[in-house]
């Protein structure tokens, strides 16, 4: 259970459910946003497993409707944002069971650009529960608030009045972030928008950074230099704002073609590591000076592009899935960017990255989910399941209840 201590007999561990063939005590984490709790990708740090079972078994399915969105999951509750004909829905049902508790739905209709078809009509961005409060970024970019409990919407907000196009390219990606008691957006559209926080309460404008327009990336919080910092990609920069009042602290020119910033940030000690379509990664280190925070590059992997998979840390390896080859797992050294190993290609067109202690998870596009050691630096592969029979983009949620699911209509409940 998320959240809670639960009493399982189960033949592995992990997620947050200890699989080891005895009866012990588990305190699950919630995932109530884009990435899990720290939005790093980072599960509940397992003990050895001794075994993986041959097969998952379903516990429930509910049709939910398309999209890329991930379910989040807080106590008892799992949460789905999803479409249905021109209406986008948010859904909570029950974890133990996918009873449905509440719903409630809007008019979203929208037209896809040709070049995103096969993807479609959304949502892709993952919603975020924060003070009893949960929100969502539609793929036109309607922002909306609900009571977590009741489902009662309290508020609702777009931009048709404030920008020329209300979401990118692509349609809007990135995933709010809650910052005590205010979330942050990046609303707008191709060439104009805004970084914005909004109250949780109200929905009222707190402050705003207007100088670009929003990427798909999904913004993080760190502490870097001394300064507490909201750090993402927008359509033309990697930036660093102040969360509490929108101040810019440092911006890095980083476009690629076709404008397709998306890689969520990753920090490893001092350094923040970004990545982009045919871009490679790059390390910053950020130095205090006169004219306020500059960031120094510190590294460069010209030949690791991550594209729309976000990299995971494992202790002094950063692990991703590359572009290059077709989709390859590759291990680099996060202080100098040297590549210690590369999976043979055409492992996937994409790959959702989870991480607990040793092992890597991951969730290819075709539904197969899969487990890997990591053993001098390499991911040695323990097993696979298939666990959809259609794509997977969004990305699944591991806690002590199961394995959380979305395909392309079906939200589903596994447990081994």
């Amino acid at each position: 259970m998320c959240g809670r201590i639960q009493q399982i007999v189960l033949p592995f561990v992990v997620g947050g459910l200890l699989w080891v063939g005895q009866s012990l005590e588990v305190k699950g984490a919630d995932w109530p946003q884009w990435r899990g709790p720290n939005r790093d990708g980072r599960i509940v740090e397992p003990v050895a497993a001794v075994g993986w079972p041959k097969e998952w078994q379903k516990v429930w399915q509910v049709e939910v409707g398309e999209g890329h969105s991930s379910p989040v999951a807080v106590g008892q509750v799992v949460y789905q944002f999803a479409r249905q004909g021109d209406d986008e829905v948010l859904r909570a049902l029950s974890l133990a069971d996918g009873r449905p508790l509440w719903s409630d739905r809007y008019p979203a209709p929208y037209e896809m650009n040709p070049a995103a078809r096969d993807h479609g009509k959304g949502p892709k961005s993952t919603p975020v529960v924060g003070q009893g409060r949960i929100v969502t970024l539609g793929i036109s970019g309607i922002l909306t608030c609900w009571d977590t409990t009741t489902g009662k919407r309290l508020w609702q907000q777009e931009f048709s009045g404030r920008f020329a196009r209300t979401s990118p390219l692509y349609g809007t990606s990135m995933s709010p972030i809650v910052d005590g008691d205010c979330v942050i957006a990046h609303v707008g559209g191709h060439d104009q928008g805004a970084l914005t926080a909004f109250d949780l309460n109200t929905g009222k404008i707190l402050w705003q950074w207007d100088e670009d327009g929003p990427a798909y990336t999904s913004p993080i919080i760190a502490e870097l230099a001394g300064v507490r910092q909201l750090i993402t990609q927008s359509q033309q920069f990697c930036i660093g704002v102040d969360p509490k009042t929108g101040k810019l602290l440092w911006k890095i020119p980083f476009t690629t073609q076709y404008d397709m910033n998306i890689v969520t940030p990753v920090v490893w000690r001092d350094l923040i590591l970004f990545s982009g379509y045919r871009r490679g990664t790059t390390a910053y280190r950020l130095e205090n000076s006169p004219e306020g925070l500059k960031p120094n590059r510190v590294w460069h992997a010209d030949r690791v592009s991550m594209f729309m998979s976000s990299p995971v840390l494992s202790g002094e390896l950063l692990v991703g899935f590359a572009q290059e080859a077709r989709g390859q797992y590759v291990s680099l050294d996060p202080e100098t960017g040297k590549v210690l190993w590369a999976s043979d290609g055409r492992q996937g067109e994409n790959a959702a990255l989870l991480v607990g202690g040793n092992h890597i998870f991951s969730l290819v596009t075709t539904g197969e989910f899969s487990v890997f050691e990591l053993k001098e630096n390499r991911l040695v592969p323990q097993a696979r399941w298939k666990v959809a029979e259609s794509p997977t983009w969004a990305h699944p949620v591991l806690c002590a209840e199961g394995l959380l699911v979305k395909d392309r209509q079906l939200l589903t409940l596994w447990k081994p």
